[in-house]
């Protein structure tokens, strides 16, 4: 896990989430960072989606359903409206739809999806655009679903759930709880 952390601050990660809608008008890199943001899944398994994981002639599937590639198991995701909506506008500029087709096509490599190192590439990039000192990756957006989900008051058993952990421990090393956070729960809690 390295030194990555989530992505803490709001205004933050608002200007992360919206760089390539805002300033650079990439819809694919848009939807990418926001369907990591909002899935919980690594980067491998968010490259290996093809369009058939995620709608059908009917419109966008409620869940998706994941066999992750490090642990094999699987994992039952909603697609939230942020993801859908990143999707949709991503979807609006892509001549044909294959059902068969990667989500995260590649530009230069016809039917593949985009590298591991695109992504990070991708990812990289917007941090540092958007002025981010603190180390980000890819796994910084699985991460920051888990951190804001934990501030949000999901239990962190849940959260285990979700993340396939198959400890306690991994995932508080997840959540990146800092004592400023610690502080916010004695701050809350006055009785």
């Amino acid at each position: 896990m390295g030194t990555t952390q989530p992505i803490r601050n709001k205004k933050t990660l608002e200007n992360f989430r919206n760089y390539y809608k805002k300033e650079e008008n990439k819809p694919r890199n848009y939807a990418l960072i926001v369907f990591g943001l909002n899935s919980a899944l690594r980067i491998s398994d968010i490259l290996n989606l093809k369009w058939k994981d995620v709608c059908n002639s009917a419109g966008y599937l409620e869940h998706i359903i994941v066999t992750e590639k490090k642990t094999g198991k699987k994992n039952v995701l909603a697609l939230n409206r942020a993801m859908k909506e990143a999707l949709d506008y991503y979807r609006k500029t892509i001549e044909t739809i294959d059902s068969e087709h990667y989500v995260f096509s590649s530009q230069k490599v016809k039917d593949e999806p985009i590298t591991r190192s695109q992504a990070f590439r991708i990812i990289q990039k917007a941090a540092q655009k958007c002025g981010m000192k603190e180390p980000v990756s890819c796994h910084s957006l699985r991460k920051t679903f888990g951190y804001y989900a934990w501030k949000n008051g999901t239990p962190p058993a849940l959260l285990m759930s979700i993340y396939n952990h198959s400890s306690y421990e991994i995932t508080k090393r997840y959540l990146g709880i800092e004592q400023l956070d610690k502080d916010e729960v004695y701050e809350k809690n006055v009785l």
